[in-house]
């Protein structure tokens, strides 16, 4: 998201392309498949009231955002005018092992584990707003969850969330008493936002009306797992670099 603010018109023309393709591949080629159109919580913008639900007015406040609100109305017309079968899951913020720093939770683990694997005492993170607060979920609960929409097979919007949200203030202080070590906490001015929301925390009740799912790892677990598969990629790192010296 915050990467998009860089270059806006490449954000949106490819995305759209991408959108577009896809939907015109579907149109001509499997016109009875169900087809999931994965939006993104962000298209909400600043929320009029929470919890957000599928029926609030789209205000995306950054380009990645505008890019991924016209995906979701152009995945709503092609449903309404050919008649595709078109599920359109907006995804709040979601995280785990396995996902590049380029994402908070991502990257505040991954300097948690860097500075654990270095031994360092505190360990400074570096953050973006730290009151920002953010619905969070961990990626298996959300795979899950396009798994049953998918098999469901049931249009229309449907966001996934776990209803919950949390600031980096609160994820950090998490991960201290967790790993047991004492935390550095710095805000870098470049990675705060323009335009922030400062709360985004979505209603699933469509979704769980549909399918049943509900979240079922805790932020906890999403932590503590995300730290340590940071920590085994930045240890096979150092394995890499003795092998090729």
């Amino acid at each position: 998201m915050g990467r998009s603010w860089g270059d806006p018109a490449a954000t949106l023309a490819h995305n759209q392309a991408i959108d577009l393709n896809v939907l015109e591949a579907v149109r001509h080629e499997a016109p009875g498949a169900v087809l999931l159109a994965v939006s993104s919580g962000e298209v909400y913008g600043p929320p009029t009231s929470l919890p957000v639900d599928e029926s609030a007015p789209l205000r995306p406040q950054n380009p990645y955002a505008v890019s991924k609100a016209a995906g979701d109305l152009l995945a709503g017309f092609y449903a309404d005018a050919h008649g595709l079968r078109v599920v359109r899951p907006r995804a709040f913020n979601h995280a785990g092992p396995g996902q590049p720093p380029l994402f908070a939770l991502a990257s505040f683990t991954r300097q948690l584990a860097a500075g654990i694997e270095a031994g360092d005492d505190p360990i400074r993170l570096v953050t973006g707003n730290p009151d920002a607060r953010r619905d969070f979920t961990d990626v298996r609960d959300v795979a899950r969850a396009y798994r049953l929409l998918a098999a469901a097979g049931e249009p229309g919007v449907f966001n996934v969330c776990s209803g919950r949200s949390a600031s980096p203030r609160e994820i950090l202080a998490a991960l201290a008493a967790a790993a047991g070590v004492r935390i550095e906490h710095a805000v870098d001015p470049a990675l705060v936002r323009a335009h922030e929301v400062m709360e985004v925390r979505g209603s699933a009740a469509r979704l769980r009306a549909a399918t049943g799912w509900e979240p079922e790892i805790a932020l906890a677990t999403t932590l503590a797992d995300t730290v340590a598969w940071w920590r085994e990629e930045i240890r096979a790192g150092r394995a890499g670099a003795r092998v090729h010296e």
